[in-house]
């Protein structure tokens, strides 16, 4: 077997730093623990290098030497690769609360492995609610969730079965690494293979040099992290995380998401992802389907409804007049809104293409543009 493109590509280009995560991973799915081992030490040489020549963008000697013989060595031990299986199927799901009058209507869902499913919409519209039901957390008033892997689904099952992590992330004790070990142990794996696997799941989300520290000695960022970190130890199936990149900053949301769909793919622990947030762009960019709650009702999923948009639609930033933009169109064939920050045009004659391109022979000074034709943005 051939070094996967992906990484060689990586490697070749510069880009060391998804190349020593996406190399982790490629390791971890042999199962060999002493290649996973190796990756980690070439890892930690990596990010201790960076910690010192910080700014400079090259990594220590040897280090494409050694990913070689890494990965090389990784290609010649034979590594299953995942299958799609039904996580949870849920039919005609909702819930109401009785004392504050909240419904989450009726809906329907569907969880495959590798698959990832993007929930969002405004505060306060569902979103924790629905997330909670498909946990096993909150008692449906009517609908079904079936979960096809679990031949008896009780409450102990599901909570194994499923790792839900909450937008406040309980409080833990003690030194950070010391709760990876105890988590690990919970799940059965023991001695050096439990040292291995936190060593591991350390330097997989760049948590290494935070792990003799405590709670209090953290960024909530990075408590976020080490949570994620504590429950992929546990190998759940399905992992159900409410507004995960609340707490993170621009550059960790992207790669936090990202990092997450190559583990759910990978044939260590493959599984499925349900995630909240307000983050459209960013959950757009890596979700297999979004469902957009609004009020408790389910009124938009891009599997089911991207061949019903009407119109076409993108949002852009620039300092011309309303005037001025509408000039460019003729009369009727565009509908043009104002935010306050962005401009939204629509048009059911003109494409998103042909709108950016009037806009661009015209030589507006647009600063952002975004076709969001097919995007949950649209009804914000």
């Amino acid at each position: 077997m051939n070094i996967p493109a992906e990484i060689a590509s990586y490697l070749t280009h510069g880009d060391h730093a998804v190349a020593v995560r996406r190399t982790l991973d490629f390791c971890l799915d042999t199962g060999d623990d002493a290649i996973i081992q190796k990756a980690i030490i070439w890892s930690r040489r990596y990010h201790e290098y960076q910690q010192v020549n910080t700014g400079n963008g090259l990594p220590p000697d040897n280090f494409l030497t050694e990913a070689n013989e890494i990965l090389e060595t990784a290609c010649n031990i034979s590594a299953p690769a995942y299958t799609s299986e039904a996580l949870l199927e849920a039919t005609q799901i909702s819930k109401t609360y009785t004392g504050g009058g909240f419904s989450l209507k009726p809906l329907n869902l569907r969880i495959d492995t590798g698959h990832v499913l993007g929930v969002v919409g405004e505060n306060g519209n569902g979103k924790t609610t629905l997330l909670r039901c498909l946990a096993g957390q909150l008692a449906l008033d009517s609908g079904n969730i079936h979960y096809p892997l679990l031949q008896n689904p009780d409450t102990y099952a599901i909570k194994n079965h499923i790792a839900f992590i909450p937008q406040r992330i309980p409080r833990w004790f003690g030194r950070l690494k010391d709760n990876l070990h105890f988590s690990a142990s919970i799940a059965g794996v023991y001695a050096a293979q439990n040292d291995l696997m936190v060593n591991f799941m350390l330097e997989r989300l760049g948590l290494t040099k935070f792990a003799h520290l405590t709670w209090n000695q953290i960024s909530s960022g990075y408590r976020t992290r080490f949570e994620i970190a504590r429950v992929l130890l546990q190998k759940p199936r399905l992992l159900i995380l409410d507004e995960p990149l609340a707490n993170l900053d621009i550059n960790a949301q992207q790669t936090i998401l990202t990092d997450l769909i190559f583990m759910a793919k990978g044939s260590h622990n493959p599984m499925g992802i349900v995630l909240s947030s307000q983050q459209l762009h960013e959950v757009e960019k890596v979700a297999n389907e979004v469902v957009f709650i609004k009020q408790g009702n389910s009124i938009f999923n891009t599997t089911s409804d991207t061949t019903l948009a009407k119109s076409h639609m993108i949002e852009f930033e620039t300092t011309e007049s309303r005037d001025g933009i509408l000039t460019l169109f003729a009369t009727g064939t565009v509908e043009l809104k104002y935010n306050g920050g962005f401009y939204t045009i629509g048009s059911v004659a003109l494409s998103a293409q042909q709108i950016i391109e009037t806009l661009v022979a015209a030589k507006l000074p647009v600063t952002y543009f975004r076709d969001i034709t097919y995007s949950s943005k649209r009804f914000f």
